[in-house]
């Protein structure tokens, strides 16, 4: 088990598992930067707080946040709209003040309700996006962002069509480093390799970092057709001196506060980024091996407190993000020390070592990004969930093709609706059952009985043939609704002229005195 009370015993785990999460961070932070229309920077600067602010504050031990593909329509259109990304920046900075509102209102007990086959299906479907959306960076085509969830791509294609263009466009350099990178990655899972001290020390990740840029630079002197050119590698904003990289910091334009259009971005931020904030710490919890629990009104503030500092020196809006996450538990991280490293990580390679990152080939962390996919998608995963039946099963497949065909926060809300169908369905039959023996006959009304359940008992109650003795027990239901008990109601009215005896057991009489007999 591990000790959340003294991080630093795990720092042997959280250490190698922190540089594989920094790994997979760079290009996302990156990639949703660009998409969103910001300064590339301003995703360096999201990564970095979402892990030394929100890490640090959150008590969730394996989450990470950062900057998400699910804002980057949202911020893209609100910085058009407010005309400047400084204004937007104030809107950042509103957007955390509300979370941690919500947070203190109790906002977040909502998570506590989203079916548990939804999430599932959502990191599947997080699983299989990220194989189909790295195959074209794999083959050396980078016209979609690094990081892309949704299905219409901004570059005009779509996921499937983006597939097909890119094996037009082949680059033989990139598939020879992804397939190392891949190859890597699996050996340094296998028993004979995971017996060794050094791999325990040095992150598989990291290793297939380090080829692709060794490899790529053989590729510029000896095989020049295989090399990798500067638009197919990692391009993080290069500062000559510290006071060119915090230049690069921005701050958000007060002078706006009193503009409408600010507070309605803020509001759209703050709720959507809550909602996938939510939805993602839900399925970490499953992920974690330790069964944890994330107090879910302190993460809304603690991602409240990350958008206010995010805001405040120019970073993009953060949330709780289930691709970093799930690197983070298939790493073997144990405490949140991981996320927080990350994001000192991010911080300091930016300031440090940006000209090594930007020779990075995407094909490598491609390969890292794909070994992340079939970890979430793999066939046990579906299979398990097949076995525990279609009521289970149905909303999981629905859910992992709702975020296939749309985006994630859209496929997730049809994946609750097909959830709550199935919800409704189990009660709707199980809320009452009716026996007999000759001509007698129990109705038992088994839990919460809702208007939804009235056509139902209408129609048991019509089959009842004359003459008949009733027993009507709602002595185990909790709640009966009044649509249920007005339907009763006109049965005990009928009843004389048909000679139907009636008899009535404790919680109907005792929520409704006209029962009484």
């Amino acid at each position: 088990m591990s000790d959340q009370s003294n991080p630093l015993k795990n720092l042997p785990s959280d250490i190698p598992a922190s540089i594989v999460v920094f790994l997979v961070a760079l290009p996302l932070c990156l990639g949703v930067a660009l998409a969103s229309g910001a300064p590339l920077f301003s995703g360096v600067i999201a990564g970095s707080v979402g892990g030394l602010v929100v890490a640090a504050f959150s008590k969730s031990a394996l989450s990470v946040s950062g900057p998400a593909a699910g804002l980057t329509t949202i911020v893209f259109a609100s910085i058009q709209t407010l005309g400047s990304y400084e204004t937007f920046l104030l809107a950042v900075v509103l957007a955390g003040l509300i979370q941690i509102v919500l947070g203190i209102l109790k906002a977040g007990t909502i998570g506590n309700y989203f079916p548990s086959s939804v999430i599932k299906g959502m990191l599947a479907a997080i699983g299989l996006t990220l194989i189909l959306k790295q195959i074209p960076h794999a083959v050396g085509y980078d016209k979609d962002f690094v990081g892309d969830e949704s299905f219409l791509q901004p570059d005009g294609e779509n996921t499937f069509s983006e597939i097909m263009t890119a094996f037009n466009f082949i680059q033989p350099g990139a598939i020879i480093i992804c397939l190392l990178s891949i190859a890597i990655l699996f050996l340094w899972e296998r028993p004979f390799l995971k017996e060794k001290k050094f791999t325990t020390i040095i992150p598989a990740p990291l290793v297939v970092v380090a080829l692709g840029i060794t490899l790529n630079e053989f590729f510029k002197t000896r095989a020049v057709d295989l090399y990798i050119n500067t638009e197919h590698l990692v391009s993080l904003p290069v500062s000559t001196d510290f006071f060119t990289f915090i230049s690069q910091f921005s701050l958000p334009d007060f002078g706006s506060i009193l503009n409408p259009s600010v507070w309605t971005v803020a509001l759209t931020i703050a709720i959507v980024a809550s909602l996938e904030s939510l939805l993602s710490i839900d399925a970490v919890d499953k992920l974690d091996p330790y069964k944890r629990i994330t107090p879910l009104n302190r993460e809304l503030k603690a991602q409240g407190l990350g958008n206010l500092v995010s805001g405040l020196i120019g970073g993009l809006p953060v949330t709780s993000v289930i691709v970093r996450s799930s690197a983070n538990v298939n790493s073997g991280a144990k405490s949140r020390m991981s996320a927080i490293l990350h994001g000192l990580l991010l911080f300091l390679t930016a300031l440090l070592i940006p000209g090594l990152l930007n020779k990075i080939p995407l094909a490598s962390l491609a390969g890292i990004l794909l070994s992340v996919g079939w970890k979430l998608t793999k066939p046990s995963v579906i299979h398990s969930m097949f076995i525990k039946g279609y009521d289970q099963f149905i909303p999981f497949i629905a859910t992992i093709v709702a975020i296939l065909l749309t985006n994630l926060l859209q496929g997730i809300m049809i994946g609750i609706g097909v959830g709550l169908i199935f919800v409704l369905r189990s009660n709707f039959h199980h809320a009452l059952f009716c026996v007999n023996e000759g001509s007698n006959y129990l109705i038992r009304l088994t839990r919460d009985v809702s208007f939804l359940n009235k056509a139902l008992l209408r129609n048991t109650l019509s089959q009842i043939p004359d003459g008949s003795h009733v027993i009507i027990d709602g002595a185990r239901s909790t709640f009966i609704d009044k649509d249920i008990l007005e339907t009763i109601a006109d049965f005990k009215e009928s009843a004389a002229s048909r000679e139907i005896g009636i008899e009535f057991k404790q919680s109907v009489t005792a929520l409704n005195p006209i029962f009484k007999v």
